[in-house]
């Protein structure tokens, strides 16, 4: 992963259900919460609109969410939380994974809103790589 990309994408090896499933999973047994599920594909075709399947999981760790809401300067960050993993398929029929690199957005927040961006960043992409591997640049 280049540490200046914001989104970071990479291939599972898995389908779009299993991969979801093994996040969950692999969050969870990092202590982290999983407040919801999106279902992009489900919600779309509410309006008619036909897409391939997308998931947005929201995982939170109130180690790091509490460090940014306890105080007023760091709330600014709540606009990027919780963390969310898309899990989808494209066209080559392949499942992605996508994240975003919260800590290349951080610069000139507090140092208390900078760490545990940092913190739950570093472990975010721990948890992706867990299920799917390293990332590839």
């Amino acid at each position: 992963m280049n540490s200046n990309q914001i989104i970071v994408e990479q291939v599972s090896p898995f389908n779009v259900a299993t991969t979801v499933d093994k996040l969950i999973a692999a969050s969870a047994a990092k202590n982290w919460q999983n407040p919801a599920v999106h279902d992009l594909q489900q919600s779309l075709a509410k309006s008619g609109k036909e897409v391939l399947p997308v998931k947005v999981i929201e995982i939170c760790k109130p180690e790091y969410s509490g460090k940014m809401l306890e105080k007023n300067d760091e709330r600014i960050v709540s606009v990027m939380m919780p963390c969310r993993i898309s899990v989808y398929e494209k066209t080559d029929g392949k499942t992605y994974v996508t994240l975003l690199n919260m800590s290349a957005m951080a610069a000139g927040y507090s140092a208390i809103a900078v760490e545990a961006i940092k913190g739950a960043t570093d472990e975010s992409f721990e948890i992706v790589k867990s299920v799917i591997g390293p990332f590839k640049k």
